[in-house]
């Protein structure tokens, strides 16, 4: 076993490490005790990847667990309940200033007919910007925001309560990941919600119940699933399942 095997090996370690969210100083240790562990297996003429079980990640991972620096579960229950919790309520309000945009609630344009004394009809119309629609907006962006927050601080929580050793490390990769995951999130709720309202509005079906049905159950669900398997995606990436090692 060479010097640079023993350094790569060592390297590998560290980064997974790293990526699990151990501190600096805890790292270096472990990587003296890998490296002297490695040495020793070189002078007793044993191979690297038979020490290793030809896994670094998995060695490392091992490592960590054993020492109580990462959750040995992955907790992918509680993750996913908890993402959903800080999900829905922005996904709610979400739905609610759509409704405010598309309903024209807050459009105070209006049509009136008057009958004029020669008995002649005289038709008055006021057209007026929907001040809805710029609401909508502003509102998608809050909503947007809030969900940031208010699914790390529900995750972070969740995990707190369990007195997870990985707590800091989860929320550090869903801080880094939620932007993307969000993003998703809503081009998906468009994506299921807009093509739909097309069909009904080509079909003269109105504004009515029919959008109601299926953009109120649908959309929020759709968005809430998008978030929690991010969320369960991002902790499986922080805590991968630990393999036996020999």
């Amino acid at each position: 076993m060479s010097a640079q095997v023993i350094q790569d090996i060592t390297s590998q370690a560290r980064k997974t490490w790293r990526r699990l969210g151990v501190d600096e100083g805890t790292a270096s240790e472990m990587a003296e005790e890998l490296t002297a562990d490695l040495t020793a297996a070189a002078l007793d003429g044993q191979d690297a990847r038979s020490y290793i079980a030809g896994d670094v990640e998995v060695l490392a991972t091992s490592w960590a667990v054993e020492r109580g620096l990462v959750a040995s579960r992955r907790r992918l229950k509680e993750t996913a309940l908890a993402a959903a919790n800080g999900a829905a309520l922005p996904a709610l309000a979400a739905m609610a200033f759509w409704w405010v945009g598309w309903s024209r609630v807050l459009d105070c344009s209006f049509e009136s007919v008057a009958t004029m004394p020669d008995g002649s009809l005289q038709q008055a119309q006021q057209v007026c910007s929907n001040a809805g629609v710029p609401l909508m907006w502003a509102g998608w962006v809050v909503c947007l925001f809030a969900a940031f927050f208010t699914i790390r601080l529900s995750v972070a929580r969740a995990l707190r309560r369990h007195l997870d050793p990985a707590r800091e490390a989860t929320v550090r990769s869903l801080t880094r990941s939620l932007p993307a995951i969000l993003a998703t999130a809503a081009s998906l709720g468009w994506a299921v919600g807009v093509p739909w309202v097309a069909y009904l509005d080509a079909h003269d079906f109105g504004f009515g119940y029919y959008k109601l049905m299926y953009l109120l159950p649908v959309v929020p669900i759709v968005m809430v699933g998008a978030v929690v398997s991010g969320a369960c995606w991002t902790r499986h990436r922080t805590c991968p399942p630990v393999k036996a090692t020999s």
